[in-house]
């Protein structure tokens, strides 16, 4: 197992423009419409190389890979012979887009093969005819072993176009030696003990959706009136002095060296973070859950070694693998039975493993943020900035 050099999948790597309690970057970045960039993927393809050329070229976020030798990707271009450029650089799903939306908007090449977004951003492209459709046939894994609580999804509900790389939930965390148990996402906004000793995430669908349980409104079905009610309720609490920031993952620094003592937080950052005091709470409110996946854009050129990776990722075995390394959800039935034999110790530290492998009982609580159209997503974005802007 692998110390402090482990960085979490939401890493921001922004160099010195991002302070640790800084403002999160959110309200700095444009809001971006696909108006007029709308493609159709059986025309707006390549000739697919694969046969030809053993490279894949794959876009993910920071510590999503195992990195003990061998490693899954190294064992991956041995079985297969396929070199893989492994690029971490998606930092931030809107960042990413303002990166290859201009390319695929008017049918260019991004010179990736595959790239990993969260479910909200592969929705949008998949709408805007941005990805290549899978071949089911080259990907039976994916299909026979995907788990039930993210096999059909509204906006791709047969995974024609997308697989799973990791899930993982949105709750509380705490730093036990600073402060008692927060028990709720409404303590964290009200509690006076906590009061300029919070973070909330820059992730919208997140601090949002939270917002919207506080009210009694439910995150995957909510009406205009429930959102204004939710951008109130954090605005009063940003005006009350209750939250020091937003952030990227940039709070598991602070929340262990105590200049903040609680905050909301990715399951996975916690767990990763390997300090006894820091504690992730599942919130009375519920949890949000998310999942970020794999993508072939447009104009691919190896769109077959794109589809031997996923099939791959999706063996029991080397999906147990790559959890032991990265904490969050494991997309893949049969890879808790193989932990058994790969780090058994994890699977009997019960926390743990309900991050990793979640029971029926936590997955019942957690909540998804509904599907937003363009007009909405551009407009609550605007709210959200000036939430986080005070």
């Amino acid at each position: 197992m692998a110390g402090d050099s482990r960085f979490s999948r939401r890493t921001v790597l922004k160099g010195a423009a991002v302070t640790a309690l800084g403002v999160g970057s959110f309200a700095a970045l444009p809001l971006f419409e696909t108006q007029g960039k709308r493609q159709d993927p059986a025309t707006c393809r390549a000739d697919d190389l694969s046969a030809s050329e053993k490279r894949l070229v794959v876009s993910n976020w920071p510590g999503y890979m195992d990195e003990d030798e061998p490693t899954t990707l190294t064992d991956f271009e041995k079985l297969t012979g396929i070199k893989v450029r492994y690029d971490i650089d998606v930092n931030d799903n809107d960042e990413f887009y303002a990166k290859v939306s201009n390319q695929l908007g008017a049918c260019e090449s991004t010179k990736r093969d595959m790239f990993v977004l969260t479910d909200w951003m592969a929705a949008k492209m998949i709408d805007v005819g941005w990805i290549q459709k899978l071949d089911r046939a080259k990907v039976p894994n994916l299909h026979a072993n995907l788990i039930d609580s993210l096999k059909s999804p509204g906006w791709d509900p047969e995974r024609d176009f997308s697989a799973p790389w990791q899930s993982g939930l949105t709750g509380i965390a705490y730093n036990k030696a600073k402060v008692k148990e927060v028990r709720s996402f409404s303590e964290l906004l009200t509690r006076s003990d906590l009061k300029g000793r919070i973070t909330l995430l820059t992730e919208m669908r997140d601090t949002m959706g939270f917002a919207m349980l506080v009210n009694g409104a439910d995150p995957a079905n909510f009406a205009e009136s429930d959102w204004e009610r939710g951008v109130e309720t954090m605005k009063k609490a940003r005006r009350d002095g209750q939250i020091r920031a937003f952030t990227g993952n940039e709070y598991i620094q602070d929340l262990a060296a105590g200049n903040i003592v609680a905050c909301e937080a990715w399951s996975g950052d916690v767990a990763a973070a390997e300090d006894e005091n820091l504690v992730f709470v599942p919130p009375e409110e519920g949890l949000m859950i998310w999942a970020d996946n794999m993508l072939v854009p447009n104009l691919a050129t190896h769109q077959g070694n794109a589809e031997k990776w996923i099939d791959y990722y999706y063996q029991p075995e080397v999906a147990a693998r790559l959890a032991d390394w990265v904490y969050y959800i494991c997309p893949v039935k049969g890879a808790e039975q193989e932990m058994e034999k790969i780090d058994p110790d994890l699977l009997r530290n019960k926390a743990l493993k309900n991050l990793i492998f979640p029971d029926e009982e936590t997955l019942a609580r957690t909540k998804k943020f509904m599907p937003l159209n363009e007009a909405q997503t551009t407009r609550y974005g605007r709210d959200f900035a000036d939430v986080q802007s005070g």
